[in-house]
């Protein structure tokens, strides 16, 4: 799904971007016109960005990288955690906290509260609590799971960030700034794309849109490694091995 075309860049929205009293003039370059108010995405500029975007994603997996997978809001939320966890990234989809990475230490200690309660459910040990006690920290650990539980194997600061919709995430994306962590972004026709490093301009709020760009970051990362993986097997990627001369015939089906 790494590989899309216009077509379907089309058929998901990505074109439609705000309305156009609420353009940033910014993002002109990215912009083909407007229909009944709304500003038009130039998709011969997103489709070449957006591969550039995923090419990048693709090597960084390659070379055993981590991209933490970002978007908070209602149209990102369950495709965020659905995808991070199919290509094995860290992801926050609940509620971005303040120096979640430029305090990672502080955020460990909290990863680990998390763990230890994880542990204590686990294994019994919180039967030894009073009900109104084990109440208390299962309440804790819901709470916690939800605004870390996606980064709680996250052992460091990840090597890049991937983000959907940059005006929701500034919080997040400025943190990355700071500490030179490049940030890939869907970013509409509403937002600041100076801040992004690889900018890939679209509808950030079409469900069908916000999926395609987070399935695509989630294959090209599994082809990344796929390709490593083969190299270091001295092998080479399916997609370079030339088939064979005559087809395989197909086994007769059971009667």
């Amino acid at each position: 799904m790494s590989d899309v075309s216009m077509r379907q860049m089309l058929q998901a929205g990505v074109h439609f971007g705000h309305q156009t009293r609420y353009w940033n003039p910014k993002m002109a370059a990215y912009i083909f016109g407007q229909r009944n108010k709304i500003h038009i995405v130039n998709l011969e500029k997103s489709l070449p960005l957006y591969q550039e975007a995923m090419s990048y994603l693709g090597k960084l997996a390659s070379n055993g990288g981590r991209v933490l997978f970002v978007g908070t809001k209602r149209a990102a939320h369950d495709v965020i955690r659905e995808q991070a966890e199919r290509c094995g990234m860290p992801y926050v989809n609940h509620r971005w906290l303040g120096g979640m990475l430029t305090n990672f230490k502080t955020v460990r200690q909290s990863i680990q509260r998390l763990k230890d309660l994880e542990a204590m459910f686990e294994d019994g040990s919180i039967e030894r609590f009073g009900k109104k006690e084990a109440l208390t920290l299962s309440r804790e650990r819901e709470k916690l799971d939800r605004s870390l539980g996606g980064i709680k194997n996250m052992d460091g600061l990840p090597d890049a960030m991937f983000v959907i919709d940059v005006g929701h995430e500034k919080i997040a994306i400025s943190e990355a700034n700071k500490l030179g962590i490049p940030v890939v972004g869907v970013v509409d026709t509403n937002n600041d794309p100076s801040k992004i490093d690889y900018v890939i301009p679209g509808n950030d709020d079409a469900i069908r849109a916000v999926r395609l760009y987070i399935e695509g970051a989630a294959s090209a990362i599994l082809d990344g490694r796929q390709t490593a993986a083969a190299m270091a097997g001295g092998r080479m990627p399916m997609d370079e091995v030339e088939p064979a001369s005559e087809p395989v015939s197909e086994p007769a089906a059971a009667q």
